[in-house]
């Protein structure tokens, strides 16, 4: 038996070794207990100062880390808005210089049309003076040909006058020398009359057979007569016809003015005559030198004793003519001159214009060129500008870290942070 006091009475009992073992044993598992208490509470304390242990740490880590991003992204930023403000000035200073350039063309075109155009006027303006002048010059010509040509028709008229007066007088000859002709030819006959006066009269004039038959057909005689300087005074084609020629079938003069016109227009000739001895007792004919132009043009036909008096009369018609001719050609000349010159100044013009078109297709080629250059300068801008938008809300992000948010669906490291709590 152990006898044990009671710690609050002072009394003494006797219990048995059962009873003793068992107060002994609930005495142990009672200061166990507080023991185990104990060490749990010291533990969870130790536990809850390790979590804020690790907290603290992994939070300062992450401090750390943020700062250090923060201070990356900061320095990023600072160098993006640097490079950017570099950038954006650079490409304001080469706008700048684009829009000068721009306006220094547009200057020096608007200049350039300016003179031009000023050129062009005066170049007009001389033009229009140098026409008016050159037509005032031309009424005065043409007014001055005209009273000589007036005078010499009247003096031709005088002329015709005189010769119809002679033609009356020798019409009383045309019997003895158509009896004289009898025993020649017509056209021996003529060269013989016109050689008589050729070292005279006809000293530069040509008067010669016809022979170049080519075109199938010939005149009889050709009168050529030219100036000093070459110049084509008179050309005549000659046909003769003699009564004798044709005894089988009487033919008409008319029968022969169709091939003589043909003859005429082949040898480039600019009269016919047609020197005939038909129809022998036709007024129309007898009565002197008949101008059947009316139906050929410049074609005239005569008998034998008219053939001098017709190469007189049309050569010096043409003589007269001449001096009316070579001032009509100058005429004719000034105005080819004058239209050499519209021409000239239309093609300058014309040339001008195309070039001004493809300088002024160029100029707009540079300037779409240029709208293109700004265009692309505008997206560059757009981008950095968008860039540092997306670096203000990378940042912005940054700062909204916190380390819920870091645990939050990422069972790793909530694990970690689990683990930490239940240590």
């Amino acid at each position: 038996m152990n006898e044990i006091i009671c710690p609050n009475c002072k009394k003494a009992f006797k219990v048995d070794e059962a009873g003793y073992a068992e107060i002994l044993r609930q005495v142990r598992n009672h200061q166990f207990e507080e023991e185990i208490q104990q060490r749990l509470k010291l533990a969870e304390k130790e536990k809850m100062d390790a979590v804020k242990l690790a907290e603290a740490k992994i939070k300062n880590e992450l401090q750390d880390q943020i700062s250090k991003k923060d201070q990356e992204l900061a320095a990023l930023k600072a160098e993006k808005n640097a490079e950017l403000i570099k950038k954006l000035a650079e490409k304001d200073t080469e706008l700048l210089q684009l829009k000068a350039k721009i306006e220094n063309a547009e200057n020096e075109k608007k200049l350039a049309v300016s003179e031009a155009v000023k050129s062009i006027e005066k170049e007009r303006d001389d033009l229009a003076s140098a026409v008016k002048l050159k037509d005032t010059e031309k009424d005065l010509l043409e007014k001055s040909l005209t009273e000589k040509f007036e005078a010499d028709l009247k003096e031709k008229d005088a002329i015709i006058k005189y010769k119809d007066e002679e033609i009356a007088l020798r019409k009383d000859m045309k019997l003895k020398l158509s009896t004289k002709m009898i025993g020649e030819t017509l056209e021996q006959h003529c060269e013989t009359e016109f050689n008589k006066l050729r070292a005279t009269a006809f000293q530069k004039a040509y008067f010669e057979k016809d022979n170049d038959s080519r075109s199938g057909s010939k005149g009889d005689y050709i009168y050529r007569e030219n100036d000093d300087s070459g110049n084509e005074i008179v050309s005549i084609m000659f046909e003769m016809k003699n009564e004798g020629d044709e005894t089988a079938t009487k033919k008409k003069n008319e029968d022969f003015l169709k091939e003589l016109d043909k003859d005429r227009t082949e040898k480039k000739c600019e009269y016919a005559v047609l020197v005939s001895l038909l129809e022998a007792d036709s007024e129309y004919y007898n009565s002197g030198i008949v101008d059947v132009s009316h139906k050929y043009p410049k074609m005239y036909v005569v008998r034998p004793q008219f053939f001098i008096p017709i190469i007189t009369l049309l050569r010096n018609a043409a003589m007269n003519s001449a001096k009316y001719k070579a001032e009509l050609a100058l005429v004719r000349s000034q105005n080819i001159d004058i239209t050499n010159f519209e021409e000239k100044m239309n093609k300058f013009k014309e040339g001008f214009a195309r070039n001004y078109e493809l300088a002024s297709r160029k100029f707009k080629e540079a300037i779409d060129e240029i709208d293109k250059t700004i265009s692309h300068l505008q997206k560059t801008k757009d981008a950095l500008l968008s860039s540092e938008n997306n670096l203000r809300l990378a940042n912005d992000k940054a700062d909204d870290l916190t380390i819920k948010k870091l645990t939050h669906g990422n069972p790793t490291m909530k694990a970690k942070f689990d683990e930490l709590k239940n240590n």
